[in-house]
């Protein structure tokens, strides 16, 4: 697996990859934007055997933070250490940028939401901690937990 930072469009990857995982991205207009995003923000890629198979980006919001802002790795690669490597991409790179802290946000607990379950889990095992939950943020249902990790 490679993972590089991409100064080319990945936007008909990106697609691809977020168009597999309906139970994290079934909202049409997010599902774009986050396509768009891609093309906005640092964008890195997680390619297997030549195929891209995962990407981050990464938007950073004040000298000290970044945001996750969109990971997804492909539905068939899942669970083989794709997305563990490009959170440490992501993280490695921005604590070249002198980024203290990283933070995401994701469903929260509050939602039934199995598939959100294991993306909080996820988080947690890369040493993300839940910092506080916004009910309305996003809407009364789908309530938003904000997750932080120290980098330096």
């Amino acid at each position: 697996m490679n993972i590089i930072r991409t100064a080319m469009s990945i936007e008909p990857q990106a697609e691809r990859i977020l168009r597999s995982l309906p139970q994290w991205f079934g909202l049409e207009e997010s599902l774009r934007d986050y396509v768009r995003d891609t093309s906005l923000h640092p964008t890195f890629i997680a390619t297997v055997d030549d195929t891209v198979r995962g990407f981050i980006t990464v938007k950073q919001h004040f000298p000290a933070s970044a945001e996750i802002h969109c990971i997804a790795v492909e539905a068939p690669v899942r669970g083989q250490g794709v997305g563990q490597a490009l959170v440490r991409h992501a993280q490695a790179w921005a604590v070249d940028r002198g980024v203290r802290f990283l933070h995401v946000k994701t469903l929260a607990e509050s939602h039934p939401s199995p598939a959100y379950a294991q993306t909080r889990a996820f988080y947690l095992g890369m040493g993300f901690v839940p910092l506080e939950v916004f009910p309305d943020l996003w809407s009364p249902q789908n309530p938003c937990l904000q997750m932080i990790k120290q980098l330096s």
